[in-house]
């Protein structure tokens, strides 16, 4: 079982849209997925409650209850987790870096993101986890001046995932709906951004050496 945990001190990045979509692909993908929702505005949670998939389960999780939940999700079928948190400096944030194996950072090309995706960046590399950063929200002639600056920012502190993912209509009805990009544009731009970007994390995870049963156990 693979988690990766949505982080960013900056509000308004998407990664709660992200995170549904993300599980959709990966679910469409052969991947037994669980979403967990930290953050208090509880988005995926409504988002669940207008899907109503069984087969993808959402459930808010305390952050004290969260390296229990993941522990009981290991000894199950599941084989991905994605973990929504709140957005800021906040402890909750600081558990599920801390508890998952991977962290993504959302990010807008604006100016205040990527300062902000720096201090994220900070923190998750004080706490010794592998990250990357996806630029969301771009604007769709991805070859603006805004988007390459902020490309080259991310990729300078450390990994940046692709493809870019623009700001698309498909995206918001897709939240609005309970469904992911896949799924309401499958053959369109958006549904092929979150696949590529399925891909992407998915070869990303493979990279990250897991302790043994035996160590996480002993630990």
């Amino acid at each position: 079982m693979r988690s990766v945990a949505m982080v960013t001190q900056k509000g308004g990045s998407g990664k709660s849209t992200l995170a549904a979509c993300l599980a959709v692909a990966a679910q469409e993908a052969g991947e037994r997925v669980f979403l967990i929702d930290m953050d208090p505005q509880k988005s995926l949670t409504k988002w669940c409650r207008h899907r109503g998939d069984q087969n993808l389960p959402v459930e808010s999780v305390s952050p004290a209850k969260l390296p229990d939940a993941l522990a009981a999700l290991e000894r199950g079928r599941v084989t991905l987790v994605i973990i929504d948190t709140p957005a800021g400096d906040t402890s909750a944030a600081d558990i599920a870096i801390k508890a998952a194996d991977f962290c993504l950072i959302p990010a807008r090309p604006a100016i205040f993101d990527i300062w902000s995706s720096e201090a994220t960046r900070g923190k998750i590399k004080t706490l010794g986890k592998e990250f990357a950063f996806v630029l969301n929200q771009c604007p769709p002639m991805q070859e603006s001046q805004r988007v390459q600056d902020g490309t080259a920012a991310l990729e300078s502190m450390g990994g940046l995932l692709r493809p870019l993912i623009s700001a698309r209509v498909a995206y918001q009805e897709a939240a609005r709906s309970g469904l992911g990009a896949t799924e309401i544009d499958g053959d369109g731009k958006a549904g092929d951004e979150i696949r590529q970007l399925w891909t992407s994390l998915k070869r990303r995870l493979a990279k990250i050496k897991m302790p043994s049963k035996q160590n996480k156990n002993a630990a």
